[in-house]
Order: structure tokens, then C-alpha cells, then sequence
């Protein structure tokens, strides 16, 4: 009888744990930052934790894990607690896609920090990946959630600069955006274009983990 082919369980770690991470700070950001703003709807109802069962989403969860794009479960948000509650409600969406990409870039700075010190063996190798993987998820979270479609978070930001009568007539039809947006990725028409966007991205950021490796170097290896 062979044995357990951990490679396999690694491989579906080295997917899962960076996703749920990814997506349990993004829903987090979002309540924090409408809590902190005059709206406790999620503080109530269980949602400022960091246990990522509370904010999965099965499918989104899937999502991410394939294409390395996709969403969690949305923190409940109640907008008319807010002060403004256009403004509230723009703030609270962004807080999302901004932890996502704050992530990223300190998930690339640690890549290069940590990659002289476990390049060398096969658990070290799997972190780095890990970091690397993170990352990118997170990019894909960011850029995914800024599409301006219904429930994504770009929409709620670009509803926001609406004249109120038109952005009440747009709040009345937002949950039927969940079913363009499942058609544009049943579709296909959205991966290429946010693969694209996603790999830029990596690009422009990854200069950071240059920076921290260069920095590693000259402290502890020269």
C-alpha cells in the first residue's frame, strides 16, 4: 500500500490558507472602517472577527482558488447609520480592496526578506510560495472587488458620486448585479482581461520584495 502523498495536501493548503486569509481581512477592513465611521451593524452581528468561517463564501471561496478571483460573504453594512451616507458607504467599500492591496505589498516585502533564509529546503520553499501566492490572491481580490458591477465594491464607489435621486433608483436594482456578474465569469469575459491586470500589478509591486532581499543581503550577507 503506498503512502500519503503529502505533496498533495501541501498543494491544497498552499491555496487555501492565503484565500481565507485574503478575504478574511478584506471583509474585516470593510467592518472596521464602518464601525468606525457610526455604523456597528457588523460589530453586532459577529462580523469584526478573524475567524475566516464567518466570512466564507463557498463559491467565491472556489473563485479564488482557480482564477485567483473572487469574493466572501459581505460584511452587512446599514449605510443610513452612517453621518453621510453616500460617503460612508464609498469609505467602507474601498476599506476592502485597500487592506487587499496593503497585503500584497507586505506579503512581497517579507517574500524578499525570507527568501535567502529558506530558499534552501522544501518547507521553506512551500513558505515562499505561500508568500508569493498570498500576494497575488490579494491582487486579485483588490482589482476583482474594484470592478464598478453590483455587489462588487467598485460599484458602491462609483454609485456614490451619483446624484441622491439617481443613486437611490441604482440601490433599488443592485442585487440583480449578481447575476451579470455571474454571467461575465461563466462567460469568461472577465479573465483575461483581469489576469492581465492582476500580473501587471504583481509587476509593479514586486520591486518591494527586490528592495527588502537587497536590504537582507547587505545587512547579513556581505
Amino acid at each position: 500500500m503506498g503512502g500519503f502523498d503529502f505533496s498533495y495536501l501541501l498543494g491544497i493548503l498552499l491555496g487555501v490558507i492565503p484565500s481565507l486569509l485574503c478575504i478574511t481581512l478584506h471583509e474585516l477592513s470593510h467592518g472596521l472602517v464602518a464601525c468606525w465611521l457610526g455604523d456597528t451593524t457588523a460589530k453586532d452581528t459577529g462580523r469584526l472577527s478573524l475567524n475566516p468561517l464567518k466570512h466564507l463564501d463557498p463559491m467565491g471561496l472556489l473563485m479564488i482558488l482557480v482564477f485567483h478571483m473572487g469574493w466572501a460573504k459581505p460584511v452587512p453594512v446599514n449605510m443610513y447609520r452612517f453621518r453621510d451616507p453616500k460617503k460612508g458607504m464609498a469609505l467602507t467599500a474601498l476599506a476592502g480592496p485597500a487592506s487587499n492591496l496593503l497585503i500584497a505589498a507586505l506579503f512581497l516585502v517579507l517574500y524578499g526578506a525570507l527568501f535567502l533564509p529558506l530558499r534552501g529546503g522544501a518547507v521553506g520553499r512551500y513558505l515562499l510560495q505561500m508568500l508569493e501566492l498570498t500576494a497575488r490572491i490579494s491582487l486579485g481580490l483588490c482589482i476583482f472587488n474594484l470592478l464598478p458591477v453590483p455587489p462588487l465594491d467598485g460599484s458602491k464607489v462609483l454609485f456614490s458620486l451619483l446624484p441622491d435621486r439617481a443613486y437611490r433608483t441604482v440601490l433599488r436594482y443592485e442585487r440583480y448585479g449578481s447575476l451579470l456578474l455571474f454571467a461575465l465569469v461563466a462567460l469568461g469575459v472577465l479573465g483575461r482581461p483581469l489576469s492581465t491586470l492582476i500580473g501587471a500589478a504583481f509587476d509593479a509591486l514586486f520591486p518591494l520584495a527586490q528592495g527588502s532581499y537587497d536590504l537582507i543581503v547587505k545587512l547579513f550577507y556581505t
